[in-house]
C-alpha cells in the first residue's frame, strides 16, 4: 500500500486517560515526550484536554480563564497494543484507562 492509502486506514481510536487531578497538562507533555522518545508518533493521533474558556468579574475585572471540564482525564487518540498501553500507563501521574 502507499502512505496515502495507509494513511486512511488507520487503527487508531479514543482512549479516556485518568490522572491526577490538577496534573493533565503536566501529563500531556509527559506523554509527548515518550512517544518522541520512543519513536512512535505514527501509533499515536492527538491528545486532548477537555477545557473551555470562562470569564469571570472580580472587583470590577473580567478576567478569562481555561477551565478543565473533566478534571483528571485526558483524551488520547492511538492504536491500542500491548507497547502502547504500557507507554501511557507507565507515564507519570497516570492511573489508568477508563473503561
Amino acid at each position: 500500500m502507499t502512505g496515502a492509502v495507509e494513511a486512511l486506514i488507520s487503527n487508531k481510536k479514543w482512549y479516556v486517560v485518568t490522572t491526577y487531578s490538577g496534573y493533565e497538562a503536566k501529563v500531556k507533555s509527559a506523554l509527548q515526550e515518550r512517544i518522541r522518545q520512543q519513536k512512535m508518533e505514527e501509533k499515536f493521533g492527538e491528545i486532548l484536554i477537555p477545557a473551555e474558556t470562562v470569564t469571570d468579574t472580580k472587583d470590577g475585572k473580567q478576567r478569562v480563564k481555561t477551565k478543565t471540564s473533566f478534571p483528571g482525564y485526558v483524551f488520547v487518540e492511538m492504536e491500542m497494543s500491548e507497547h502502547t498501553w504500557h507507554l501511557v500507563k507507565d507515564t507519570p501521574k497516570v492511573t489508568g484507562f477508563v473503561g
